[in-house]
């Protein structure tokens, strides 16, 4: 069996089933395909866009996750949408994606003051998206690449009240005491990344302090999980790290992938099928 076939079967014995939904869709709903174009709003006084698509089999269809999918420090959303290939993944399985675009193209996270306001900008992102397309208010997940990782992490924190669940990639941080819910949280991490070492600080200052392990610790904390942490070795490069009995169900788990640098992973594990695994288990408690 394929290590990320193995990975995700793993996954499937330790997630949330799905909640049920209404199957008569909302009369306002708008199901038009988007097939990869640039939005513009104002968010916080300023001009900001994002890339959004919509699948163009959604015809008939209500309520569709939305997965907001977030560049690296000095990125695009275009960059982006190409990199992780969930475009590509949501053709297929029916989701909307939100390609997010960061101002001067650096989220601002660690929050500094005077920097655009980009956890009020995802927030109105979602807005903005649910008034033009049919989106599950309950499906809202958000992933990202290295900075756009740490993003998603702030999100989860500051945006938990509509973020269902998050998973960065190259990038989890833990930037709590965190108000609201328990959030489920998967992330990716090479041992071999440079660029945010798997075992923190460097010469990063504050956006790279703590390692990867006490990132996810402080995450399985704030989800009131059990303290015995479990790994699962299964054959291939990557190794499931996870904590358990989280409160909700809010699984807290890490794929250490050995020897692998500061990448968005597809020949270790297919890692945008694997993040999408879990958002599709893990909806809004």
């Amino acid at each position: 069996m394929r290590p990320f076939a193995v990975i995700a079967v793993l996954f499937a014995l330790c997630a949330l089933a799905p909640q049920a939904r209404a199957e008569t869709p909302p009369t306002a709903c708008a199901l038009a395909p988007v097939p990869g174009e640039t939005r513009e709003l104002t968010s916080g006084g300023r001009t900001r866009s994002y890339r959004l698509f919509v699948p163009a089999a959604v015809a008939g269809r209500a309520q569709l996750p939305l997965v907001l999918d977030l560049h690296g420090s000095g990125g695009n959303a275009a960059g982006q949408a190409k990199t992780s290939g969930m475009e590509a993944l949501a053709a297929r399985e029916g989701f909307a994606v939100a390609s997010l675009q960061a101002e001067d193209a650096r989220w601002n996270v660690p929050v500094t003051n005077g920097r655009a306001d980009d956890v009020q900008y995802v927030s109105d992102v979602i807005g903005h998206v649910a008034a033009r397309t049919c989106i599950d208010p309950a499906r809202v997940h958000a992933t990202g690449f290295s900075g756009g990782g740490r993003m998603s992490s702030l999100l989860g924190c500051r945006l938990n009240h509509r973020i269902a669940s998050i998973a960065p990639v190259g990038g989890l941080r833990w930037t709590g005491p965190c108000p609201g819910r328990a959030v489920p949280v998967l992330t990716v991490h090479g041992l071999a990344d440079t660029t945010n070492p798997y075992e923190g600080h460097g010469d990063r200052g504050a956006e790279w302090v703590e390692s990867v392990p006490e990132a996810l610790a402080g995450w399985a904390s704030h989800n009131r999980c059990e303290p015995k942490l479990m790994q699962q070795d299964p054959p291939g490069p990557a190794h499931i790290v996870r904590y358990a009995g989280c409160a909700s169900g809010a699984d807290v788990q890490l794929l250490r992938i050995d020897g692998m640098g500061h990448v968005w992973p597809r020949a270790e594990i297919e890692a945008t099928h694997e993040i999408w695994q879990f958002f599709k288990t893990h909806p809004l408690q």
